[in-house]
Formats: structure tokens, C-alpha cells, sequence
């Protein structure tokens, strides 16, 4: 293995203690980290806007700033991958859509800044889908180049299973976030509704929309969730609260061992045989750690609520841009923006208020269990283009509770299956806490 392969292996947490003792540069580990870019990135096709000397600029004026006995931050000299919804100052964000052709923003978003004060390296935009919907872009899957790595945050999650970052930012609006996360066998979290600013990102829908991350480690999750999370004025959703201690809830120990609230939710037989078998065993495997719990008949309405929030929403904030593009957009937009307009505001209302009963019902198996364990996808990555369904993440965004996938189990072809696992509002790191538990027990 080359040295520059065996830096790409580093963890985000290892790379910046590397580079803060003064083991390695920035310069040499950004390097590293787009070698490995130019040997795969033809094939994975992770990366839609990419400058190997913007990313080296930025690797030696960090280095500058460590010799110059200036302060450093906890991700200095870490290279981070954005999905090219969020707008970035020194990259091109055209959101997967020829309507936006070479938009260049002139500030970055909250979320790119907060990651540049922590000292990361910016190294480049990565694939969405258009508009962060399902017509997919041109990113392959790491571990079978004719599977899908699931979508919207395509490039993100690839460019991490890849080997080709450590860390990458995403967005959820349905299961953008965990989906492909548990396609392409990597920690993917959707934190809590409001938890990380999505000022001066591409908004779908205010009410589903989401920051998460991805990472190689659930420790690297942790570090970065560190640095994004906070409150911010130009998002109204976010709170004026202290950050939690992510790193440092992550590895504590449970004051007693963890109970998990087996969910198979109403669509339960949209996850293939395979699937479906394999979370039976996990249950099992858990014992009195685990037991299945059936949500009330009246969720099964849940999807079509999410359904008609997110169409509607969509509709307002994409809907004059893409209706001046004509025929440039994908049919499978246009139509799903069709129906959003179809929605009356009546409908609408009740699906938010039936978001919030659900999320309300929900809160009581908390009162018993410390984590819901369900199917992070219908089963793994499917073979085409078509990013795989949603389903096993809809109602979670449409009740906005933190969610995480773990790349702990396996299915055909030896394929990454992702676990899910959610937990309680605003409760982040004791979730993280409990995944942690769940895989040193599974390993």
C-alpha cells in the first residue's frame, strides 16, 4: 500500500491529531487525499466541482497558521466533502441542475463556515440529485459500480466509503442522508430537526429539511457534529442552546445497558426477504435487550402526510425556477412539483398537525426504550440508477427525531445493509451513546 493510500485510511479524528502535533502537514495529508481522489473519482464519480489547488491552498495557509503559533481547530486540516446544494464561496453550487449552471455564491453557507473556522479543508462539491429529489446524477457506488450509492447525498457518501474523505455533509429531506449512508456502508446521521443551520442551503421544505453528516467512524461523526451544531438567527429552527458534548457522550459508559424498541413500522413488507430475515435475527441475537414493538394503526397515514408536506413545499421554493426552465428539468420533477401545487392548504395543515401527533406518540416508546431499531433501506443498494426508496426514513423526517445508520450487517452480494436507529428530540449524543453500545455488542 502507498503512503499516500495509508493516509487516506486515517480517521478524521487521527488526521487532526496528526496534523496538530506536528506529525504530518496538511499540505501532505490534503495531498494524500487527492491522489486518492484522481486514482477513483473517474470511475465513482463522486465529485461534481473539484479544484486540487484551491484544496492545496487552503491545506498550506492552515499549515502557515499552526507555524505561526496561531490557535487551531478541532477538524485543522481535515478534509470535508459538501453536497452541492450548500452554497461555498470558492466552488460553483448549481444543486444537480442545468437551470443553475455555473452559480457561483459569493459567501458560504453556516454550515461550510462553521467547518472553515474548525479549520477543514473545503475539498470540493459532490453529486446530488437534482434539486436533492430522484432524478439521480452520474455517482456510482464504491462497492459495485453498477449499484446505485442511493441519493440525494450521492457524491457525499461515496466520496467517504470511497476512502476519498473522511467526512462529508449531506441533507435529508425524505432519506436522503440515511439511505445512502446504508447503501454505501458508512455512519450516516440526520440529527434532530433544527440541530445544524441550513441558512444559505438549498431549502425543500422548512419543515423536513435536514443537515446531516457522514463518516467512516462513528467517533468522526461525533467530532464533526461538534463543529456544525448550533444555533444560528438566519434559521429560525435552530435553538438557542448549548451544543452537546458528542465526543464525549459517544464514549461514556451506559448507566445501565441500552433497550431497543424493534419498529418494523406500517411498511414493513416493502423491505425484501433478505432484509427482513436479517433484522428478525438481529432481534434475537439481542435478546432481552430487545422487543418488538407495533406502532398504532393511524400512522400508516404518515407517508402520505410526508408526501403532501414535501410536495407542497417544494412546489413554493422550486416552482417558478423550474417552471422557467421549460423542458430542462426531468419529468420526474416537473410532475412531483405538479402534484405539490394540487395540494390545498387544508390538506396541508392537517399532515403538519397529524407530524405532530405522530412525533407525540412516538415520545412514549421513549418512555421505555432507549432507541427505535428499524431498516435503515427496503434492502441494499438496488442495481441501475434509480437511488432506492425512502420508505424506512420517511417518518422520521416528517417527525424531525435524530436518526443514524449503522453499517453493520450485510445482504446479497455482500452488499452493505444499513441499521437504523432513532431516538428521542434534542437527545443526540445519548443516541450516539447507544450506537456505540449496539456495535461493541454486535462486535
Amino acid at each position: 500500500m502507498s503512503a499516500g493510500i495509508e493516509l487516506t485510511t486515517l480517521t478524521a479524528i487521527e488526521a487532526a491529531e496528526q496534523i496538530a502535533g506536528g506529525d504530518m502537514s496538511a499540505e501532505t495529508y490534503i495531498s494524500a487525499c487527492l491522489d486518492r481522489i484522481a486514482a477513483i473519482d473517474d470511475k465513482v464519480h463522486a465529485f461534481v466541482h473539484f479544484d486540487p489547488n484551491e484544496a492545496l491552498a487552503q491545506a498550506r495557509a492552515l499549515d502557515e497558521r499552526r507555524r505561526n503559533g496561531l490557535p487551531i481547530g478541532p477538524l485543522h486540516g481535515v478534509a470535508v466533502a459538501i453536497k452541492d446544494i450548500f452554497d461555498t464561496a470558492d466552488y460553483k453550487t448549481e444543486c444537480g441542475s442545468p437551470l443553475l449552471k455555473g452559480r457561483q455564491p459569493m459567501r458560504d453557507c453556516t454550515a461550510v463556515a462553521r467547518l472553515r473556522a474548525a479549520g477543514a479543508v473545503i475539498i470540493g462539491k459532490t453529486v446530488t440529485t437534482e434539486f436533492a429529489y430522484f432524478h439521480a446524477g452520474p455517482t456510482r457506488n464504491p462497492h459495485d459500480l453498477e449499484r446505485t450509492p442511493g441519493g440525494s447525498s450521492s457524491g457525499s457518501a461515496a466520496a467517504v466509503a470511497a476512502g476519498m474523505v473522511p467526512l462529508a455533509i449531506g441533507s435529508q429531506t425524505n432519506g436522503s442522508v440515511i439511505r445512502p449512508a446504508a447503501f454505501c456502508g458508512v455512519y450516516g446521521i440526520k440529527p434532530t430537526h433544527g440541530t445544524i443551520s441550513r441558512h444559505r442551503a438549498l431549502i425543500l421544505s422548512q419543515a423536513l429539511d435536514h443537515v446531516g453528516v457522514f463518516a467512516r467512524t462513528l467517533a468522526d461523526a461525533a467530532l464533526i457534529l461538534e463543529v456544525l451544531t448550533g444555533y444560528d438567527e438566519n434559521d429560525t429552527d435552530t435553538r438557542p442552546v448549548a451544543a452537546p458534548a458528542f465526543l464525549e457522550t459517544l464514549i461514556e459508559e451506559a448507566p445501565l445497558p441500552p433497550q431497543f424498541a424493534f419498529v418494523r413500522t406500517p411498511v414493513w413488507e416493502k423491505a425484501d426477504a433478505q432484509s427482513r430475515a436479517a433484522f428478525e435475527n438481529l432481534v434475537k441475537l439481542l435478546g432481552d435487550s430487545a422487543a418488538v414493538v407495533d406502532l398504532p394503526d393511524a400512522y400508516a397515514a404518515a407517508w402520505d402526510d410526508q408526501r403532501a408536506i414535501m410536495a407542497a413545499d417544494m412546489a413554493h421554493n422550486l416552482g417558478e425556477v423550474v417552471e422557467r426552465g421549460g423542458d430542462a428539468s426531468s419529468k420526474t420533477l416537473r410532475d412531483f412539483l405538479a402534484e405539490g401545487r394540487q395540494v390545498s392548504a387544508v390538506r396541508y395543515l392537517a399532515a403538519r398537525a397529524a407530524a405532530r401527533r405522530y412525533a407525540a406518540g412516538i415520545t412514549e416508546i421513549f418512555k421505555q426504550y432507549d432507541a427505535i431499531l428499524t431498516p435503515a433501506s427496503t434492502g441494499v443498494a438496488p442495481k441501475g440508477t434509480a437511488t432506492g426508496s425512502p420508505v424506512f426514513c420517511s417518518l422520521w423526517s416528517l417527525t424531525g427525531l435524530p436518526a443514524l445508520s449503522l453499517p453493520l450487517l450485510t445482504g446479497e452480494g455482500d452488499m452493505p445493509l444499513g441499521v437504523q436507529l432513532v431516538g428521542p428530540a434534542g437527545d443526540d449524543a445519548r443516541l450516539l451513546r447507544t450506537a456505540n453500545w449496539l456495535i461493541n455488542k454486535l462486535g
